[in-house]
């Protein structure tokens, strides 16, 4: 599978890491070049070129939310008929204790409404951290990244990168309850002061 990733920060390379740890192809993408070469040559990959078409099946907006519909306005014509994963946690990073979606929306949908309609989008990766993704495991247990969309096939195939990278999907429903996990991933980076997992932990499902 060809896999684009936008964005060259500290999500991309541990995304990144497991894209080509499952044999995929990585294509990087970033508003500063030098950092687009220099993460696809860490990971094995390659940078694209300036304004052609992304060569990714499946395409990672490895962006923070604030981003979102920037990469939306300049990304859309190149991201149509795309699976495209969105990984943010839309937290007011102010005061640090609400999202700043509405109670009826969430990030992943807003970002839906900005893409051309044959632009499926998978919520995905926003409940696990970039250092722990490196590895694809913590404390010896395989990483859940858990999903939601309403695309099916698009799903399916984000599913088959997770397993892929050495980690389980884990199918949360349609594209709506990606609100519930955007609450979980704040609430997963809310704890880490009082867990002091220095943002290495994981949010793991066991029984099934």
């Amino acid at each position: 599978m060809d896999v684009t990733i936008i964005g060259a920060g500290m999500m991309a390379r541990g995304i990144g890491a497991r894209v080509r740890a499952g044999g995929n192809d990585l294509e990087v993408v970033s508003r500063d070049p030098a950092h687009a070469h220099a993460l696809a040559e860490q990971l094995g990959g390659r940078a694209a070129e300036e304004g052609a078409r992304f060569a990714g099946e499946v395409v990672v907006l490895a962006i923070p939310y604030a981003a979102l519909a920037h990469a939306a306005a300049d990304y859309g014509p190149r991201l149509a008929g795309k699976v495209v994963v969105d990984i943010t946690n839309p937290v007011d990073f102010e005061s640090f204790d609400r999202l700043v979606t509405p109670a009826d929306s969430s990030a992943a949908e807003e970002l839906a409404q900005l893409l051309p309609s044959d632009t499926p989008v998978v919520k995905a990766f926003n409940t696990t951290f970039a250092a722990t993704l490196v590895d694809g495991a913590v404390a010896g247990e395989r990483l859940d990244v858990w999903l939601a969309g309403d695309d099916g096939t698009a799903k399916a195939a984000v599913a088959t990168l997770v397993e892929d990278g050495g980690m389980r999907a884990l199918d949360c429903g349609p594209l709506r309850r990606a609100r519930q996990l955007e609450h979980l991933g704040f609430l997963h980076m809310a704890m880490q002061e009082t867990l002091g997992a220095g943002f290495r932990s994981a949010v793991k499902l066991h029984g099934v």
